[in-house]
């Protein structure tokens, strides 16, 4: 069975650099977290898959889910490895919420050697990806 991953929109952040920061703000012990008012139906599914990050339309990075937890207020807590992966950049529409991703559909990781693009600059990826270039 295929890995489930989720889609969330990056809200308020302009480029990746400041996806990156507000992620890194919250870093405790490797791990960060974002807040949702409701746990995902498929959660159990998602642990170990990745939440994509949206920025201007398009899929930029993903986060690995490592868990799902709930604070005082009752809000779920997805629970993220630190570590922000750039992705090749793919188009998706921005939506409320989040949506559920299969690894089928998920875009590359930009990794190491196995691509060139890797050593770029993610400003110069972005505005590359924006002209369909990449």
């Amino acid at each position: 069975m295929a890995q489930l991953n989720l889609t969330k929109v990056a809200f308020g952040c302009t480029d990746i650099e400041v996806l990156r920061a507000r992620l890194a703000n919250r870093a405790v012990d490797g791990e960060t977290w974002i807040d949702t008012r409701y746990r995902p139906t498929r959660h159990e599914e998602l642990i170990g898959g990745s939440l994509y990050w949206i920025l201007q339309h398009r899929l930029v990075a993903r986060s690995r889910i490592v868990r799902f937890d709930e604070n005082a207020e009752k809000r779920c807590l997805i629970r993220l490895d630190a570590t922000l992966i750039p992705v090749r950049t793919q188009p998706k529409r921005a939506h409320q919420g989040w949506r559920y991703l299969t690894t089928e559909d998920a875009p590359l990781d930009l990794d190491g050697a196995a691509d060139e693009l890797a050593a770029l600059p993610p400003k110069l990826i972005s505005a590359l990806s924006a002209l369909a270039l990449v």
